[in-house]
């Protein structure tokens, strides 16, 4: 075993040297001590590769971008150990991770499997939104979370040892890293691309996922050719950590096959658990959807269309359910108003760079109070939110107007505030 930290991510080896590499990535707010009870079995056949997500565990807090930069690291990492070739096994955003090696790096993927993954996790707005909330609140809210999100009620009512590990593990990540991942989950989506991953593929889910649960699972089966699904009864979203025997059984038989078909080759750790795993059910693979044949790009001759760039941005200031509900609900009137929005403010203001979005929303929230325009102002207060504002600093936006704009105007302005802010910043259950 040998365990060092390098300046992109924390990592650790188990298993013989001269032994394959397999690869294993951790769920948001989790360590690579998630998979402790995978390792005895698989150390024994693979050089068995552990990382932690920037600011999980005592990494450097570093926050990433996207799912292509958190996979970026990892290979770097793994180049400068002069590793080429692996299989993978990620959860959840490891998973995504996974995927996102599978498509874009598919000389390196050996075999492949999915844990509690999703070709999209939820919705945009749902990561958004716990990225408010951690900025206001710290991290606590995501630490209470946590057990009912990961295990089943069975299970954490009679492994009270595990929750509290699984609250500390959440309770000390970095909450800039916790929200970069999240904004990194909000814009994951490879759903049109499933088809491109060549990787012999496993998907793993907990029959009583609530987070990515069988219905994602089927999703990726569809999607990605010749993949196998595997429903773990008894398990929720760390089915890993919930079903140990089950998951593991999984990987060993998925990976031994995989590499015989091809030619190629600073928390504790969890407590013990006191009941035996059942068996998985294996599902029968279900057939690859039919993907759309691509189209060649057409580009003008002139300057781009900024109408697609501004819908992005648009969705991700606004909300993506906020924007659709403007577009489903534009008709004969008013569409060409919803289209001059999109292609002018979002596409030609918005998108520029001598702004950052936190300075364009202070612009903007303070040209809606002088306006006194409330429904205006509410919606722009949740995107100032979504884009980094604190309610510190929205606070003294709305001071600052109080001077320029007046009281009256400030004092509306504070009352709509308040408001959105309890919303926004409230845990749901």
């Amino acid at each position: 075993m040998s365990e060092t930290p390098m300046n992109t991510l924390q990592y650790r080896f188990d298993g013989p040297e001269d032994a394959p590499v397999l690869v294993l990535g951790p769920s948001l707010g989790t360590t690579w001590h998630m998979w402790d009870r995978q390792i005895p079995e698989l150390s024994r056949t693979w050089r068995v590769f552990r990382f932690d997500l920037p600011g999980h565990g005592g990494g450097p807090a570093e926050p990433v971008s996207s799912v292509g930069e958190l996979t970026a690291r990892l290979l770097a990492v793994l180049d400068e150990l002069g590793v080429q070739r692996f299989g993978y096994a990620g959860c959840s955003i490891g998973g995504a991770m996974g995927a996102e090696l599978a498509l874009r790096h598919p000389h390196r993927v050996a075999a492949l499997a999915l844990v509690a993954a999703s070709p999209r996790f939820g919705t945009a707005d749902e990561f958004r939104q716990r990225g408010v909330i951690v900025r206001t609140n710290g991290m606590e809210p995501m630490a209470a979370a946590a057990p009912g999100r990961w295990f089943t009620q069975g299970f954490a009512a009679a492994q009270p040892a595990i929750v509290e590990w699984a609250v500390q593990m959440v309770r000390t990540t970095d909450p800039g890293c916790y929200i970069a991942a999240c904004e990194a989950l909000a814009a994951f989506d490879v759903r049109p691309e499933l088809g491109r991953i060549a990787a012999e593929t496993l998907v793993v889910v907990g029959a009583e996922d609530q987070v990515t649960g069988p219905a994602d699972a089927r999703t990726l089966v569809a999607g990605i050719p010749d993949a196998r699904l595997a429903l773990v009864p008894g398990a929720s979203h760390l089915a890993p950590v919930e079903q140990p025997a089950a998951v593991t059984d999984l990987l060993v038989r998925h990976f031994t096959s995989a590499w015989q078909d091809s030619s190629t080759t600073l928390l504790a750790p969890i407590p013990a658990l006191q009941t035996p795993a059942p068996a998985p059910e294996a599902v029968a693979p279900v057939a690859a959807a039919p993907q759309p044949e691509a189209t060649p790009e057409q580009l003008p001759a002139g300057r781009p269309d900024p109408y697609d760039q501004g819908l992005k941005v648009r969705r991700e200031v606004l909300g993506e359910a906020y924007v659709d509900e403007a577009l489903s609900g534009a008709d004969e009137l008013t569409g060409d108003f919803q289209e001059l929005l999109t292609r002018y403010a979002w596409g030609e203001i918005w998108t520029r760079d001598g702004l950052d979005r936190r300075t364009r929303s202070v612009i903007s929230l303070t040209a809606l109070v002088a306006q006194g325009r409330p429904e205006s102002l509410a919606t722009h207060l949740r995107a100032a939110l979504r884009n980094g504002l604190t309610p510190v600093e929205i606070r003294e936006v709305l001071l600052q107007t109080a001077v320029y704009c007046g009281v009256p105007a400030a004092h509306a302005a504070f009352e709509v505030a308040k408001e959105v802010i309890r919303q926004e910043t409230t845990p749901q259950p």
